[in-house]
């Protein structure tokens, strides 16, 4: 499979005029965006987010997505990593000899041609339950991009997505297939201890890692964990 390239090389520095009634902070937004080659580079491929890097980037490091594969994409609004996910998994069906890949969120999204959506709560009483029969079988990879929004304290955001995280994982361990695999966004400091030792004993191996999409001055991480234990009777 060809794999998509990140961008690079340099391009000239654009500049945004403050206009009035325009916060600072929002022009300083407004000109990272306008000068950030994943952004275009998102533009110029399709994808809905510069976040679709991210997801290309730890697939070229970890090798998770394969044509065939089931997939579920956890906070997959907008939908950038789910159009990575589908063109990988060749996700028309296995009928055609694709995978399937489900796409869960709180939000509405928009249709991804090829990806099967679900508009819920992953906590809620029933979610697991529709999210396997959406997948037609067990999946070969849960995808966590989730991420609860900003308080602008530390502690209250590291709690936050630590409890995604967590609820995260609950689904993962009951819809995985043996020797599956799972990532999910933490923040960097966040009161992991209990976790990590959790997904290594689910898990034969689970690394830390910093896709270079990910933006320098954000605190954000994926653990990626592989070769899952699937308990029986689950």
């Amino acid at each position: 499979m060809t794999r998509a390239r990140p961008p690079a090389g340099r391009r000239s520095h654009r500049r945004v005029a403050t206009a009035k009634g325009r916060k600072l902070s929002s022009t300083r937004w407004l000109e990272r965006q306008l000068n950030d080659p994943y952004v275009a580079a998102a533009r110029e491929k399709g994808y809905r987010s510069r976040a679709a890097w991210k997801l290309i980037e730890l697939d070229g490091r970890f090798r998770l997505l394969g044509r065939g594969k089931r997939v579920v994409d956890l906070g997959a609004a907008p939908g950038g990593w789910t159009q990575v996910a589908v063109e990988r998994v060749g996700g028309r069906g296995a009928d055609e000899g694709g995978g399937r890949v489900v796409a869960v969120d709180l939000a509405e999204m928009a249709p991804v041609p090829g990806a099967h959506l679900l508009r819920l709560d992953i906590r809620d009483e029933g979610a697991v339950e529709r999210v396997r029969t959406a997948l037609g079988g067990p999946a070969d990879l849960v995808l966590s991009d989730m991420a609860a929004p900003a308080t602008g304290h530390k502690g209250t955001d590291q709690i936050r997505v630590m409890a995604l995280c967590e609820a995260a994982l609950d689904l993962a361990e009951r819809v995985l297939a043996p020797g599956g695999a799972f990532v999910a966004k933490m923040l960097k400091g966040g009161a992991e201890r209990d976790l990590l030792a959790r997904l290594k004993r689910s898990f034969r191996a689970v690394r830390h890692a910093k896709p270079p999409a990910s933006r320098a001055d954000s605190a954000e991480v994926y653990l990626v964990a592989t070769g899952f234990r699937a308990k029986k009777g689950v």
